[in-house]
């Protein structure tokens, strides 16, 4: 058995934990640069607003006070979101985390009579431990504990947050399925919605009760499998999350930039950033690439540049791989262009433990020791002290390439000096 436990309007209600007056207020989270409603509560649903909708169409709403909006605050979202991981998976054998507010939960083991108690469990200790409201889907297979979990959040009166699908009987299951169009299932995107449709399978009910046969003649071994998950089959278990074997940071910048300290200082920014991953799954980088652009859609001249080095050594030391960054910067950038965005790739990722030193060189693991033990330091600090705390100094040639965030909340959980006071 699985579960799938889904934390609502994730984003707003990691808002709405440090600001109780958000409650029953239509609040929306915007993407980078302020640029579109990501997020959107129950409340800002029903005045019509819609995912994906730039902020400039609902700007007035915001003046006038029927929609209270954020910019992205990653950083309180990611860390909410861990805490929230960790208290499921106090509960749980086992745990898959499948994006930044959802999570699958390995059952095997309890009881059938347990689970429903279970899943009102795991709402109850995340409300209380974390103060984000989830809904509880829990099911024979990973793709039929997502269409559960659809039935909870689309029902919360009705179902109280959990949805057990072997505690009903095949006749509510049956009008469950019916109640649903196909394109609800987990895996069944608009394409292949819209073929189905043309084939009269037009209810969740209609994809479980289709010919074997047809689906296999018409769809990809995805959606075939998605069949036989809806039917009760598992195709897949727990994904325990391996090492990244690329990473990727890069961001638009809230102004264009002509100038290159901006670039080094965003460069250095998202190299740190992704040093810190490699090190956190014990990894090195072999190759590192640095991109630089113009805006595609603006009316300059426009320019894309992009350089690969393979470095002779596997490195996770920031320092090292700032210096070949920088440099490869340096190549790639041109007077004249107005940058919108920079990034970097790191890839050719191996684990820290399979490096192999020159026999006749010690003093290569020695460097290699020391320098580990450096940036252990440097992240030890950043955690305990905060994120940012200690960086490289070039991250501070200019704050030009920043992001807008004009309706940003404050880092509550993870910056000192942006604690909630209490007065």
């Amino acid at each position: 058995m699985y579960a799938l436990i889904d934390g609502n309007s994730f984003y707003c209600s990691c808002e709405r934990i440090f600001n109780p007056k958000l409650k029953n207020k239509a609040v929306v989270v915007l993407s980078n640069n302020d640029g579109c409603v990501v997020a959107r509560t129950a409340e800002a649903k029903a005045l019509g607003i819609k995912m994906g909708v730039p902020y400039f169409q609902i700007k007035e709403l915001v003046h006038r006070g029927k929609v209270i909006a954020f910019s992205s605050n990653y950083e309180l979202y990611g860390d909410i979101s861990a805490r929230m991981m960790n208290t499921i998976a106090s509960l749980v054998p086992a745990v898959e985390i499948y994006s930044i507010d959802e999570c699958f939960a390995d059952l095997t083991g309890i009881d059938q009579h347990q689970l429903s108690d279970l899943g009102k469990s795991i709402k109850d200790r995340v409300w209380q431990w974390v103060g984000i409201p989830t809904c509880v889907g829990i099911a024979p297979t990973k793709t039929l504990a997502k269409f559960c979990n659809h039935l909870a959040k689309s029902y919360p009166q009705h179902f109280g947050g959990v949805v057990v699908w072997d505690d009903w009987s095949k006749d509510i299951q049956h009008r469950a399925l019916a109640s649903q169009s196909v394109d609800e299932i987990w895996g069944i995107g608009s394409q292949t919605a819209l073929q189905l449709k043309q084939l009269g399978i037009k209810t969740a009910k209609d994809f479980v009760d289709a010919d074997r046969h047809l689906i296999k003649h018409h769809f990809s071994v995805t959606t075939q499998r998605t069949w036989q998950e809806m039917n009760g089959k598992p195709c897949a278990g727990l994904e325990i999350e391996e090492p990244k074997k690329h990473i990727i940071r890069s961001r638009s910048f809230g102004k264009a930039i002509t100038e290159i300290e901006p670039l080094q200082s965003a460069i250095a920014y998202h190299i740190a950033s992704g040093a810190q991953k490699l090190r956190e799954q014990n990894t090195l980088a072999h190759t590192l690439t640095v991109i630089i652009r113009t805006n595609p859609f603006g009316n300059h001249q426009q320019y894309y540049g992009k350089k690969t080095i393979t470095l002779t050594k596997g490195s996770n030391d920031t320092r090292v791989l700032n210096q070949h960054a920088q440099k490869l910067l340096k190549i790639l950038y041109k007077q004249g262009y107005h940058y919108k965005k920079c990034g970097i790739e790191l890839g050719g990722i191996e684990s820290i433990h399979r490096v192999q030193y020159d026999l006749f060189a010690q003093q290569d693991e020695f460097e290699h020791l020391e320098n580990q033990h450096l940036m252990q330091t440097l992240d030890a600090i950043n955690k305990q002290f905060g994120k940012g705390k200690l960086i490289l100094g070039s991250q501070k040639l200019s704050d030009d390439w920043q992001m807008n965030r004009g309706f940003m909340s404050q880092r509550f959980t993870t910056r000192w000096d942006e604690l909630l006071p209490i007065h």
